[in-house]
């Protein structure tokens, strides 16, 4: 069980990443609070403080969590988790929108339980194969498939490199951003807690803050 979460808090922090996209010349750029493995309190907390989107990416949590929310008024729900196609069915209900497509395999399963929904093609930018993303020479290949299965591709999502600082995620963020460019995308998910200002920097318009709005994560038990 996590530890309850200090709305107070929350409220100062997004007030503070809001702060640094601001210096890193960022405007508009929206922020997915990521509450996975926290409870429903800081949902809670992130939609009182004006967070954008709620980020998610575990399955079965947010079956749990979104029941204890039932009859809520909360931004949308973004699943960022690698997602397996036998988990989407289970998904429908809450999703607004699946950030992490990265092969036409997942992207038929959402085209057929959820037509016409909102999706995110993830990019690998830094072939880390353990973080999930479609090579970058074969994001456009699976953009046009997953149009022509109905859903709606409004953005591209990069997750910056494990190792070598936040430096080490310009080179991918910035191909990620001429990528959206190039195929008319107009949402680029790129940046987290530690490299939130490079990704505004290179074009973010969307990043995903975790631990810098609720502290450190729990355990999953």
């Amino acid at each position: 069980m996590s530890a309850p979460v200090d709305p107070a808090a929350v409220a100062a922090n997004v007030a503070a990443a809001r702060r640094r996209i601001e210096r890193a010349g960022g405007a508009g750029v929206e922020i997915v609070a990521v509450t996975k493995t926290f409870g429903a309190d800081a949902v809670l907390a992130a939609a009182a403080a004006g967070c954008d989107g709620i980020g998610e990416s575990y399955a079965q949590e947010v079956a749990a969590k979104w029941r204890e929310l039932a009859g809520r008024q909360l931004p949308a729900l973004h699943f960022i988790g690698r997602l397996q196609t036998n988990k989407v069915r289970s998904l429908v209900p809450h999703v607004a929108s699946y950030d992490t497509v990265d092969r036409e395999a997942l992207a038929a399963e959402i085209a057929r339980r959820a037509p016409g929904a909102r999706v995110m093609v993830q990019v690998s930018p830094a072939g880390e194969p353990d973080k999930g993303g479609c090579p970058a020479a074969d994001v456009p290949r699976l953009v046009e498939r997953a149009s022509a299965l109905g859903l709606t591709v409004v953005g591209l999502l990069a997750v910056g490199p494990t190792e070598g600082g936040p430096e080490a995620a310009r080179p991918g963020f910035r191909r990620v951003r001429a990528l959206a460019d190039e195929l008319g995308i107009a949402t680029c998910s790129m940046g987290m807690t530690d490299d939130l200002e490079v990704a505004v920097e290179e074009g973010a318009t969307q990043v995903r803050l975790g631990s810098a709005l609720f502290g450190p994560r729990p355990h999953r038990h």
